[in-house]
Formats: structure tokens, C-alpha cells, sequence
């Protein structure tokens, strides 16, 4: 018997870093929050794992220190070319990481103690009608709401039904993940290139390596697995080769998900205020993700409180207002994202832009300035 209410002032779709911000935030004012996830928590999740320091001023709000938890500060950033060639260079802000399996779990326990209700369900619809949200679950029936949060990561069925549309395109990416225990720097972050494919490799709590890879669907269906694959084509990359070779797996087998898209999304879609990966994700080339999706949480949630504080009276000025403050934070990251993705692509003007960027290394941090924000304003 379902006893939960079945009103509530937010419903978010999607426990992750987005929805679980969102969710923190929100109850912190007191508002009945609603967050749907279909996991339990914790779980591993195909994620580079690194998070920008521009966060912290944001989790420090939400009383949340990952480094009470294990995460490992990051100062450096090294990156190669299929070539084998190496650059290194100082991160403007620095980072930390920290696995999805702790992170999420910590803001899960978080939400929940500060009166946000998880439900652990699937979403099989949502309908707006009458200035309200009707959500229909899997197991537990409907539930209402006066906002919607759609945090519910890369692709879902939800972005079917709703028929948006990044969904109607082609999604040629694959992304690969597992952590291992050997040898590597504890602060660098390093994004190693292979033919069709790079690899970010950064520590994370208990001294484990993260290594998450993203390949071309094309390139990796030539090989009967990814074993073969990695021998074939991610080891031709000697800095990976040496790090995958000299270290021990902790994962059983690697962790994989498919159709990764880059096509622009909409902020908002169908009245349902999109965060995280829900409303626009960034190559992994850039490694800053998981940063979007914490700021876009709170930028989502100030505006939603004015929003039932009746500070901004109308639907339609809530999101034209989130529209163009996501468009602002965003919509430069995201342009200089698919433009660094696309001249890696190309074999050979990596391999001189790598040359300039080794002539000039004053270059480098600037160009990781383009994919980074300064830190979070409360």
C-alpha cells in the first residue's frame, strides 16, 4: 500500500547529481519535494568522475564536504594524442574526485535527512494540464505537483514519449567504465586519446583509478568485445596501455552504456524544468559534466523557490528566466565542447594542435577556462 502523499510542490525525476541537489535545495526551504529514482543508492554510474573545485562554495550551502568522504584533490591536467604526444598543464581551479557510487549516495542520505522523500519507482508519464503535473508510476500510481524537475540523465523513455528532439538522431557513442587499484598520480586528472575514442583516468576515493572511456559505436562493433577493443585500438595509446596493464580490476567486468548524445537539447520541454544531462551534455573531452549538472540544480532550484514564493508570478516568466540563464552559463561551454571534440576527431589537427599548445602552454589553461566556470555564487 502506497502511503506516501501524493501532493507535492516539486516532483523530480531522476536521483542523480542534478535531482539530488535539487532535491537538498529545495527542502532546505521547507517545500514538499517528491525525487523518483528507479535505482537504489548506491550504485556505479559510466561517469569521468572528476568535479571542477567551482562547486565547493554550492556544497558547502547544502552542507555537504566530499573530502569528509574520501575525494582526492586534482590540480593537474595532462592530455596525449593518438601519437603518444604529452602536455601537462595547471588546472586554473583545480578539482577533486570522487566516484557517482559514494557522491550520490552521500546527497541521497542528505535530501533524505533535510525531508526530501526518495521513491524508488520508474516514471512512465507526465502530464501537464490545468497549471499541474500529473506523473504516473510504475509502482506506486499518480502523484501531483506544481513544478516538475526532469533530472533524468542522458536518454530515458521519457525523452521518447515526449518525443524531443536530440532523441530522433542517430547516438553513435558508447561509454565504458571501470576502476582498478594500481599506479597513478593522486592529483591529475589525464584525458588520453585513442583512434576514435579518449579515456580519462583520475583517482578517486580508497585509492582507486577511474577509467571511463568514450568510443565511436562504428569503431568498437569491428571487435567481438571489449577486451578485443582495448587490446586493438585503446592500447595503442601507450599511456593507457601502461596504466590498464599494470593495475588490477576492482569491477567484476566493466560497466557500459550506449547512445550517448551531443545534440543540443531544450532547457525546458513540455513545461518540465530540465537539469543535468536532461538539458545539455558536454563532450567528456572537457570533463566537466558532473560540475554542469550541480550548477544547473541550483540554478533550477533559486528560480523555482521565487517561482512558489510567488516572487515571479507567471509560469511562462519561470522559464523563459531559466531559459536564458542556462543558454548564459552554458550555451559557450557546450559550443567549445563540440568544437574541441571535433578537431580531436581529425587525427592529424590533434596532432598539431598539440604541437602549438606544447610551443605555447600558456594556451592550455585558458582553453580549460572555456569549459569551466568560476566558483559557484550562493
Amino acid at each position: 500500500m502506497n502511503e506516501t502523499p501524493t501532493k507535492f510542490d516539486v516532483i523530480i525525476i531522476g536521483g542523480g547529481l542534478a535531482g539530488l541537489c535539487s532535491a537538498i535545495h529545495l527542502s532546505k526551504f521547507s517545500k514538499k519535494v517528491l525525487l523518483i529514482e528507479k535505482n537504489s543508492y548506491p550504485k556505479h554510474k559510466v561517469c569521468g568522475e572528476y568535479i571542477s573545485n567551482e562547486v565547493l562554495p554550492y556544497f558547502e550551502y547544502l552542507a555537504i564536504n566530499p573530502f569528509n568522504f574520501g575525494a582526492v584533490k586534482i590540480e593537474k591536467f595532462q592530455l596525449s594524442t593518438i601519437s603518444n604526444k604529452l602536455i601537462s598543464a595547471k588546472l586554473p581551479l583545480g578539482g577533486f574526485g570522487i566516484s557517482r557510487y559514494k557522491l550520490d549516495a552521500i546527497l541521497a542520505e542528505k535530501a533524505k535527512e533535510i525531508g526530501a522523500i526518495i521513491l524508488q519507482d520508474s516514471v512512465l508519464n507526465v502530464n501537464f494540464l490545468k497549471d499541474t503535473f500529473k506523473v504516473e508510476t510504475k509502482e506506486n500510481g499518480f502523484f501531483t505537483s506544481k513544478i516538475s524537475i526532469g533530472a533524468f540523465g542522458k536518454r530515458s523513455l521519457l525523452d521518447v514519449k515526449m518525443n524531443r528532439d536530440f532523441i530522433q538522431k542517430k547516438s553513435p557513442y558508447l561509454g565504458v567504465k571501470i576502476h582498478v587499484k594500481g599506479s597513478f598520480k593522486e592529483n591529475v586528472v589525464a584525458l588520453h586519446n585513442f583512434k576514435g575514442g579518449y579515456c580519462g583516468v583520475s583517482k578517486v576515493e580508497n585509492n582507486a583509478i577511474n577509467l571511463c572511456y568514450i568510443t565511436d559505436f562504428s569503431s568498437f562493433k569491428k571487435y567481438k568485445n571489449i577486451h578485443d577493443f582495448q587490446e586493438q585500438v585503446v592500447f595503442k595509446n601507450t599511456f593507457l596501455k601502461e596504466v590498464f596493464k599494470n593495475s588490477e580490476a576492482i569491477f567484476e567486468s566493466p560497466l557500459t552504456i550506449s547512445q550517448i548524445s551531443f545534440e543540443t537539447k531544450k532547457p525546458i520541454e513540455n513545461h518540465i524544468i530540465m537539469c543535468g544531462d536532461a538539458a545539455g551534455m558536454i563532450h567528456p573531452l572537457c570533463g566537466n559534466g558532473m560540475s554542469m549538472a550541480i550548477q544547473s540544480a541550483q540554478m533550477a532550484s533559486k528560480l523555482i523557490l521565487k517561482y512558489l514564493n510567488d516572487e515571479i508570478t507567471t509560469r511562462k516568466t519561470l522559464e523563459k528566466q531559466y531559459i536564458r540563464q542556462w543558454n548564459k552559463k552554458f550555451n559557450l561551454r557546450l559550443k567549445v565542447g563540440h568544437f574541441i571534440a571535433m578537431l580531436f576527431r581529425k587525427d592529424k589537427t590533434a596532432a598539431a594542435l598539440l604541437q602549438i599548445l606544447k610551443r605555447l602552454p600558456f594556451l592550455l589553461p585558458i582553453i580549460i577556462k572555456f569549459t569551466h566556470g568560476k566558483p559557484m555564487k550562493i
